[in-house]
Formats: structure tokens, sequence, C-alpha cells
């Protein structure tokens, strides 16, 4: 065992540094066999997959050897909010803990950032914070963003907990890799993704997030330097992620919005520049009206396809190329025109790119030398759309995205920590280390430490019929009635598709528990009212499978109506599937299982967060039991006591029964 090892396992140990500094700190074995495997592998600069079951404390196994090793580490959660988790609450109390002075520093994409410059154009253009939104209580969070911005030390939107993330305030503030004048900007010296980038380059760890880590590795980002050469260690917590988001990293894209912004942006940018409104009116007019009939175009086709299914529509065959006169118009006006304002000469570099975007997607060659098109896109990418209630997105996606991450990590001559809570199927870890091109990689795994069988029921109610069979919904309320019964409410409901989740909510709307539906507010509000309710119902569809963490009684029953097949119509995970059949595979065992495994064990988890939670997990999908496969999904899961006994499960929720 290396020196870090021993020191990393001691600082855990009863009487080490930890459990002398925290309150309620408790050793766990399997937090001390993680950190000494997380050890090696910074010591060796070698790769660790490791799967760390709830309660296994991870987050601190992986901090202890970061502080204690003295690499620079760069650490990448997999959403925001945990990433302001692990920076402002669990780095500092193990850093304090350690005694440790190594500088930290919270790293977060641009778009997270006040933009300066942006904020200055808002306020110098009424009509556009008009244009935005239709209620007093947006102009008022704008003044608010106003006062704000003279007084934050950081620029960090979170900073504004009234702001919602989807406030369309936000592009008005904030700035993108299209839109931001780089050296050029007249605000560069203030600029508060220049300064969080230069604390970045300083610190000993940095705190980022997938989103971030993606975009430097695929060099999305340009301007201020980068964040990744000189790492000597990454962890990547939740790295379950990192597959399905590097594909949309290393792949290209567009969009409704940033065509609309770049709209926005021409006309905020004519006001210091004589004869420019007269110039640009016209084809930014043109541009969104374009825009509007490409969007009408496409209703009525499914919400996510190929392109070759929207193409095949005449009127939005012809509305692409609409678009495509419409952006080069407009390209043609800024060109004449960039030379009298850096605002104007970014716009017409954003329409530059955006232009050649549409027209790699679209499979058009190039209109002369104007646009310089890099070489064709691989024949491993699938190119396909997506609807929104008010847009559409186009993305160019490669199906295998292995050799660009091994390239990255090979090149960085770091230690690679790969880790969350869900990465085995069945206790192989095959499936995602052939994703993130790992060969032949150290692995661990540590199942959760909660004490299963006391803890927690799995129930499995008989005589449901098969999940796509009509009349399923009906069947399956009908079964939970006496689950929620027994337990008084306290209920997570996950459920495979939208569809399914109105059904249920609208046939438990008279239900004697207050019911929380995805989707009726937003989501931090739903679980916050959820977790004060105390005997509520809880309903939510894929993206709830994670982050819902809700530890005690409020939550003591999680409900799966499905297995979490991915949807047979996705066009991206059609073509994988395509893809591994033409290569001699299985894709039902290479892909749809193991994607559907790592799901459900997601979802699963939602259940016990704690050494005190209870609760029942309630399986409904037959083929569990039906099918051969069922076997697999069950063997990934923790060693629940199961039942097809409704009685056990009241037993369960009986006073005499609880601890």
């Amino acid at each position: 065992m290396s020196q870090l090892s021993q020191a990393s396992r001691e600082a855990l140990s009863d009487g080490g540094a930890l459990a002398g500094q925290l309150d309620n700190f408790t050793p766990r074995q399997a937090q001390l066999r993680l950190t000494a495997a997380i050890a090696e592998t910074f010591e060796q600069r070698d790769v660790l997959l490791a799967e760390a079951g709830t309660g296994t404390g991870k987050t601190y196994a992986y901090l202890v050897p970061a502080l204690l090793s003295g690499l620079k580490t760069i650490i990448s959660t997999g959403t925001r909010a945990l990433q302001d988790q692990l920076y402002h609450r669990d780095l500092p109390r193990v850093r304090d803990a350690l005694g440790v002075g190594l500088k930290s520093a919270l790293l977060k994409g641009r778009a997270n950032y006040l933009c300066r410059y942006r904020l200055q154009q808002a306020k110098g253009e009424p009509q556009m914070v008009r244009a935005a939104h239709a209620s007093r209580e947006q102009a008022d969070q704008f003044q608010r963003i106003v006062a704000w911005s003279g007084r934050t030390r950081f620029g960090d939107m979170a900073e504004l907990s009234s702001l919602a993330e989807d406030s369309p305030l936000l592009p008005l503030v904030t700035s993108t890799v299209d839109n931001c004048l780089g050296s050029e900007c007249p605000f560069f010296e203030e600029c508060f993704v220049v300064q969080a980038r230069q604390r970045a380059q300083s610190a000993d760890v940095v705190v980022v997030n997938h989103h971030l880590l993606l975009a430097d590795l695929a060099l999305k980002q340009e301007g201020f330097g980068e964040i990744l050469p000189g790492a000597q260690a990454f962890v990547i917590d939740e790295a379950h992620q990192l597959p399905e988001l590097a594909a949309n990293f290393f792949g290209e894209g567009f969009g409704m919005r940033p065509l609309q912004e770049l709209a926005r942006d021409c006309l905020a940018e004519c006001k210091d520049v004589a004869g420019a409104l007269a110039a640009l009116q016209p084809p930014v007019r043109a541009l969104e009206q374009g825009l509007r009939e490409l969007r009408a175009g496409l209703e009525g086709l499914p919400n996510r396809g190929t392109r070759d299914r929207a193409l095949a529509r005449p009127e939005v065959d012809a509305a692409f190329t609409g678009l495509v006169d419409g952006l080069a118009d407009l390209h043609e006006s800024l060109l004449e025109l960039a030379d009298a304002s850096l605002g104007l000469d970014a716009c017409a570099a954003r329409c530059k790119d955006l232009l050649a975007r549409l027209r790699r997607w679209l499979g058009d060659a190039p209109a002369g030398q104007e646009f310089e098109e890099p070489a064709p896109a691989e024949s491993g990418d699938v190119f396909w759309y997506e609807l929104t209630a008010r847009g559409f997105r186009c993305q160019r996606t490669p199906l295998d995205v292995s050799a660009p991450l091994r390239e990255h990590r090979e090149r960085s001559h770091a230690a690679w920590v790969f880790t969350s809570a869900t990465l085995a199927v069945g206790g192989n870890f095959d499936h995602l280390a052939l994703r993130l091109g790992l060969l032949d990689p150290n692995t661990l795994l540590q199942p959760s430490p909660f004490d299963w069988p006391r803890q927690a029921l799995c129930y499995l109610p008989g005589g449901l019929p098969e999940p796509n069979a009509r009349g399923y919904g009906t069947a399956l309320i009908a079964a939970l009635m006496p689950v929620l019964e027994a337990s008084q409410g306290r209920a997570f409901l996950l459920f495979a598709s939208h569809r399914a989740l109105r059904e249920a909510a609208e046939a438990l709307r008279d239900a004697p528990w207050p019911l929380f539906v995805q989707g009726e507010a937003p989501r931090g509000v739903l679980l916050q009212r959820f977790r004060e309710s105390g005997n509520g119902v809880l309903l939510g569809a894929a993206s709830f499978r994670e982050g819902v963490d809700v530890v005690g009684d409020a939550l003591s029953v999680v409900v799966i109506d499905k297995l979490p097949f991915a949807a047979p119509d996705d066009p991206v995970f059609e073509a994988r599937l395509d893809a591994i059949r033409r290569q001699g595979g299985n894709p039902f065992r290479d892909e749809q299982l193991p994607q559907a495994v790592i799901a459900l064990k997601q979802g699963v988890g939602r259940l016990i967060r704690s050494e005190t939670d209870r609760g029942v997990l309630v399986l409904c999908d037959p083929r569990l039991t039906s099918k051969s496969y069922g076997r697999v999904f069950l063997d990934s899961l923790p060693p629940f006591t199961r039942t097809r006994d409704l009685q056990d499960v009241t037993g369960f929720f009986a006073p005499q029964s609880q601890p």
C-alpha cells in the first residue's frame, strides 16, 4: 500500500482527522477500500472505474486523496447543483478537517456568469427586455439583476436564487462562445469568466461539471486559455452520464434559439452605427419569418426524428432552403458593416458559423470559399432533429465517442477516476468501460453498506398485464392504491413516459394525499413542497431518476412502472443499435439491456438515502419474472427482501414493525 493510500485510510478511519473534526462522521469499511484504491490510482497515474453504492461516502473517499496528494486535480460532477454542493459544502469540510491549505476553485460554463457587456446592451435597449417577457415580475427581476451586478464578486448567476434556470432574461445578460467578444470586449479586464478561469489556473483543486469538462475536451471553448493542461488527476463523479453527454459535445448542432438570439443581437448592435438599422432590419425580419415558417413546417412530425424524415416533407425542405438563403443574405449585410463595430463584427462571425453548421447538417456543399468546410462527417454519425414547445434543434451526433475520450485521456498523462453509484451491470463493468474507451481498466465495486433486508422491501405485484397491453395504467393504479394506503402516501412514482405520468396524475387527483406532478412547478419547488408535505405523492418521468434526494419518512415508497428501456424511436439510439447489428453484435444484449439496468438502478437509488431510512420498492413490470433477462435486472439491485405478497407490504408499514 502506497504512502498516500495509508494516509487517506488513516484520515477516514476511527480516530482519524475527519472523525475528530466532523460531527456525525462514521468510518465505513467500503469507504476505506474506495479511498485506498483512488489513492493508488493517483500515485500510479492509472485509471479506475469504481461503483460506490449509496451510503458508501464516495465524495469524501476521493476528496481526501485529492487534497493529501498535492496533485492538481479536476473534479467533475454531473450537474451544477451537485457542483455547488461539492464546492461550497463538502470540499471546505474535508479541507478544514485535514488542515491543508490548498487552493480550490469553482468553474462553470460561461453561460453561468453575468456578462457586463450584454447587460449594458440590454439596459440600453429596453425593448429587448420587454420582448423577453410579458410580466411585471420579470421586469422587476431584471432590475434585481442590475442591482446585483453592482455588488457581486464572482458574477455567478446561481447567486440569484430567485432567478429560474430557464428564465428568458438569462440570454440577455450572459454570453455564449458564439457571441462573446473575447479580448476585444470593453469589459474584458472585469470579465467574470476570465476571472473564474484565472482562479482555476492557479488552484490545486478545480470543481467543474461534465458539460464544461467535455466542452474543453472537444475544443469548443475559445479565447480565455485552458483549464485541463497541467492537471495531474481527474475525478469524474456520476460517470455513467459521460458517454451520452460526450456524444453531444463531440457532435455539432444549431437550433432556433441561437438563431433568434443572433437576430436580436444584430438589431441591438445597430444603435451606435449610422445606417446599420436600415441595412439590417430587412434581412433580420426575413430570418425571423423564415424560422417561423420552418417551425410551422415541422409541426406534426414526431418530436425526435432523423434528418431524412424531416426533409422528406416538401414544406420542411423548402423552409430549410429559405433559411439558408436568409442567413446568407444577413451575413452579406453584416460583412458590409463589420468594420463599424466590434459587436457587428462578432454577429457576422456568428452568422457565418451558423450558416456553415446549417449547410453541414443539410449535407450541402459550401457556396464558394467564403464558408470553409471541415472534413466530411464520419459515416458513424447520425443527423437528427428535436422539436420543443416553441422551437427546434438540429444535431449531428457521433455514435461512438470512445476514441476521442481515450485520446484525450492518454494525452493528459494523468490519473483518471470514474465513479458513480451506477456503473456495473450484474457486477460487470464491460458496457461502460467500452463506451468510455477504457481498455482493461482497474475496477472496484463497493455495494451500499445499508442494511437492506432490515431497511427495505422489494414488492413485485402479481396479476398485472404486459406493460404495452391496453389497460396497464389502470391496473397499475389499482395495484398501487393498497400500497399508498399502507404507507399513507410518502411515495415517489417513476414513469417510463410522460403520457403514463399524466394518466396516473389524473387517476390520483382525488386521492387523499397531496399530489406533486413533474411539469406543474419548477423541479426544485416541487421537491421542496414534497419534502414539506410529509405525506405527498410525487410523480416524475425519466429526468427524475437522478437528483431526487429525500432523506427520512417523507419518501418511503418508490414505484417504477416499467423497465426503463430507451424509446425505440430515438434516432440516435436506433442508429447505435443498427451499428451494433452491422458489426455482428447483439443490440439487445450489448446496448438496450445494459442501458436499462443502469437507468433502473438510478431510480431504485432514490429509496434509501441514509442508515435510518426505511422503504418499499415496487417494481410493477411483470417482465422481471416472466422474461429470462429479468434476472439481470434483479441481480444488479441491492439485496432487498423480495415479496409478491401485499400483506408483507402492509406489515412493513405497521407500527410494530418500525424500529
